[in-house]
């Protein structure tokens, strides 16, 4: 069974996600089409791989993710199949592999795929496709393309910890409003070695000094903080919209303060 996933930012209010089905249903009839998400922010290749890396994990090895973000191809971004932790990747290079990619080998080849009409500007209809169809026939990636050795680089903002400190950057908004934070719970714990803390994000009067493990532990409308399925640090209010109440945006800073007495 062929299971291949769709990713884009091109909403739902168009033809182009069906577009894109209806070709994929065509020239692989019995292959399972999952949708991850047609709602990414217009090129934000960084929304987009926070998406893509915690759900291609739960997918069965050989699934083939098709990546709809700034799809055109040219010489800064050439289009590119990948293979990643035994999944395939194809898109754009505008950087987003770099940022999937995160550790392990990766295999990539610059496509060498004849598209099959002669517009340029439906890349994922008509040349993406084409080369899931050829991964799902069970062609190597050296037959539909040539070695691609260095992806384009796009170098995200890293936590930077201190003995005392840990500074990090807001990263996602799920459609909850619930904000992530690129402090995984691995940094967080080998900093604070069981000290008292203080999640700061505005004022110190907005402060979060305890962790919580479900949303549940605090009453409705009170804040939160806590280590969710994606290993980062989330802030949260209990069925409230953390980022709009907190005001909280991407690529904020949030710090996390850590006391000896």
């Amino acid at each position: 069974m062929t299971i291949i996933t769709l990713t884009s930012d091109w909403g739902t209010g168009n033809h182009y996600a069906g577009a894109v089905r209806g070709a994929l249903l065509r020239q692989l009839p019995g292959a399972t089409i999952v949708d991850i998400s047609h709602h990414i922010t217009c090129f934000d290749i960084m929304q987009a791989s926070f998406v893509i890396k915690n759900a291609a994990p739960h997918f069965p090895k050989g699934s083939i993710h098709l990546i709809g973000i700034n799809t055109e191809g040219g010489i800064e971004s050439p289009h590119i199949a990948a293979r990643y932790r035994e999944q395939f990747f194809v898109g754009a290079d505008n950087g987003i592999f770099s940022l999937l990619f995160e550790g392990g080998e990766v295999e990539a080849v610059e496509l060498d795929v004849l598209q099959d009409t002669d517009y340029f500007t439906f890349s994922t209809r008509d040349v993406f496709v084409k080369a899931a169809a050829l991964l799902a026939s069970g062609k190597p990636l050296a037959d539909i393309g040539r070695p691609y050795p260095a992806l384009n680089e796009k170098i995200p903002f890293r936590p930077v910890a201190y003995p005392d400190k840990i500074i990090g950057k807001v990263v996602f908004i799920d459609s909850y409003e619930n904000v992530f934070v690129n402090i995984d719970q691995g940094l967080f714990r080998e900093t604070a070695k069981g000290r008292r803390f203080l999640i700061n994000f505005r004022s110190p009067d907005d402060g979060i000094s305890q962790l919580r493990e479900s949303y549940l532990d605090v009453v409705p409308g009170e804040k939160l903080a806590l280590f969710g399925s994606t290993g980062l640090m989330e802030l949260a209010i209990n069925q409230g919209k953390a980022a709009s109440l907190l005001g909280l945006q991407m690529n904020d800073t949030v710090s996390v303060d850590f006391f000896n007495d």
